[in-house]
């Protein structure tokens, strides 16, 4: 019974895109890289990766990669030779290590999930703006959102065309 009314279901929705797709265009857009493609998004995150706050953070990060690399050496290199005290201060310098790297990608990652809410709550309007300006000269009746396609044919995508009006729009 279960099974009869899945198939019945997944028939009735072949039939009801068919339909659909008889009448007008079925389209594709990922919504979120059109607004991360932009220029104005593009010169947010040249702006941030220029900043001094994130620049020291990265050089932190990579120092502490470095170190952390360096250390692992001179144990893979040493470490049988070494006292057990020796071993033990290795390892607590490998811990905070570890510790620091941690909380150096904690704040990265904070700072570029700030970002990319600053610019969607920037550009947002003015997507939602163009997308439907896009789907009423293309039009589209049925607007799929990429993540739930798992292939599509290139000119059904919008999402170059998004960001294209989008630029447009910000200038």
């Amino acid at each position: 019974m279960r099974i009869a009314k899945t198939l019945l279901f997944t028939l009735v929705t072949m039939f009801a895109i068919t339909a659909v797709a008889a009448e007008g265009k079925i389209a594709v857009v990922d919504f979120g890289k059109a607004i991360f493609d932009t220029d104005v998004a593009k010169a947010r995150l040249n702006q941030m990766q220029s900043a001094s706050d994130y620049a020291s953070l990265q050089a932190k990060y990579e120092s502490t990669v470095a170190d952390m690399q360096a250390l692992k050496k001179d144990v893979d290199t040493n470490g049988m030779t070494w006292s057990d005290e020796k071993k033990g201060e290795v390892q607590k310098k490998m811990e905070f290590l570890r510790a620091d790297l941690e909380l150096t990608t904690r704040k990265v990652k904070a700072d570029q999930k700030a970002l990319q809410s600053s610019v969607v709550q920037e550009l947002r309007p003015k997507a939602g703006e163009a997308l439907q300006e896009l789907i009423k000269e293309e039009g589209v009746v049925l607007l799929i959102n990429a993540d739930a396609v798992v292939t599509v044919a290139p000119e059904l995508d919008l999402t170059a065309k998004l960001t294209d009006r989008l630029n447009n729009k910000t200038k």
